[in-house]
């Protein structure tokens, strides 16, 4: 406990899954939390959680594909804390598995702008906070998607974006007190992996991309990367920069 005492994290996409695992996970380790999604309602549960951890805790709404709502979400966050520690660009969407030939315009630009534009523009938000304090640490979450280029094509361009970036902005500020890296979850039981949602998937591109699973290995758990990501936060990781965590059992390997 106490690993993130005195820190500043936002996180986007705190409202389930991997998000709302982390933000409970920081909550307990001490930082002060900035929670972004899209639903009010449900950022309110966690922020109550975190608030009675004993930490501070302030939700906004935002849209992260929107670049005014990243803006805003920034400036609340130092309005609120007058500090940025931690970033942690976990909010996106699934894209049904879609291959290239199934994924039409409008879902690829949806999936783009939510999965990787929106890393950008908090990523260029942030980063002017982190610099006048010299320090920070952000941890932006991929997927195995993005190293095995077995999802939807949008999904596995965004997520592969998204490493790329993470590596060239660790590139820019190595050897200062910002780091850079990133977290590639496996199949983990959130709401993209329900078996409602997981209908929706298409499924002949589904059965290609199962032929590199053989079923042996389990799920990960939200909390599983909520772990990876706190280890990135932290202090303890304060000479890894610009990497690429990949955390699925093995089932990848």
């Amino acid at each position: 406990m106490g690993r993130l005492e005195g820190k500043v994290a936002i996180i986007t996409g705190a409202n389930s899954g991997i998000g709302k695992a982390t933000a409970e996970r920081f909550a307990l380790e001490g930082a002060d939390l900035v929670l972004a999604a899209r639903r009010l309602d449900k950022l309110k549960e966690v922020e109550a959680y975190a608030v009675a951890q004993g930490v501070r805790a302030l939700s906004v709404a935002t849209d992260v594909s929107q670049p005014e709502d990243c803006r805003r979400l920034v400036e609340a966050a130092v309005a609120a804390f007058d500090r940025i520690d931690i970033l942690v660009n976990n909010a996106g969407i699934d894209d049904k598995n879609k291959s290239i030939t199934n994924c039409d315009l409008e879902l690829w630009e949806k999936v783009i702008s939510t999965d990787q534009n929106s890393v950008y523009f908090m990523m260029k938000e942030v980063l002017p906070h982190m610099e006048r304090a010299d320090q920070g640490s952000i941890v932006n979450i991929s997927s195995i998607g993005a190293t095995r280029s077995n999802a939807g094509i949008s999904y596995t361009a965004a997520k592969m974006a998204v490493i790329g970036m993470t590596k060239n902005v660790a590139i820019q500020y190595a050897g200062t007190g910002i780091r850079c890296n990133a977290v590639c979850p496996g199949p983990t039981e959130t709401p993209i992996f329900s078996p409602e949602n997981a209908a929706a998937f298409d499924k002949e591109f589904a059965r290609a991309c199962a032929r590199h699973f053989d079923g042996s290995v389990p799920r990960t758990q939200p909390e599983d990367q909520a772990n990876a990501i706190l280890f990135f936060a932290s202090d303890e990781s304060k000479a890894v920069n610009g990497e690429t965590l990949v955390v699925d059992y093995g089932g990848t390997i």
